[in-house]
């Protein structure tokens, strides 16, 4: 019997994945515990719409994705930090601040989680970054640190 998963079952299926059961397992244990629902013609156009809607979802979130890319690949983020008389920064320049900078520079919004930078940054110069803006859709920048004269 074809049914409808309403839940995760371990060792049968994922929600809302057709699968083929007996009949014994589904009309005894699935459909009486609401776990599961006969395949009908209404249920099938149900999860079609469901998955329909995920891959559009999906489509859209990639556009954006290398909309952000298109704009920041390739650009250098500029920051502004304090050193010391040798020339050795006052901490390090983060991912935070990084991601700070491109929403200044070129309103972006990115989760400092999604920026790899290629080394350390603790002194003034230019240094590579990598970020990782969707699955599949990366952007190359540059990180240029500057003294602050203040």
């Amino acid at each position: 019997m074809k049914v409808v998963l309403k839940q995760d079952i371990k060792g049968t299926g994922k929600k809302d994945e057709l699968v083929n059961v007996s009949d014994g397992y589904a009309r005894n244990y699935l459909i009486p515990r609401g776990l599961a629902i006969v395949a009908d013609s209404a249920a099938m156009s149900n999860i079609k719409s469901k998955n329909d809607a995920i891959e559009h979802h999906k489509a859209v979130e990639l556009e954006k994705a290398q909309q952000i890319a298109a704009v920041i690949n390739g650009n250098t983020v500029k920051i502004e930090a304090k050193a010391g008389s040798s020339g050795k920064l006052f901490g390090s320049i983060t991912a935070k601040e990084i991601a700070a900078a491109l929403k200044e520079q070129f309103d972006v919004d990115l989760d400092k989680r999604k920026i790899e930078l290629d080394s350390d940054i603790k002194t003034f110069g230019t240094y590579g970054a990598r970020v990782k803006i969707y699955t599949g859709v990366n952007a190359d920048i540059k990180v240029m640190v500057t003294e602050n004269k203040d």
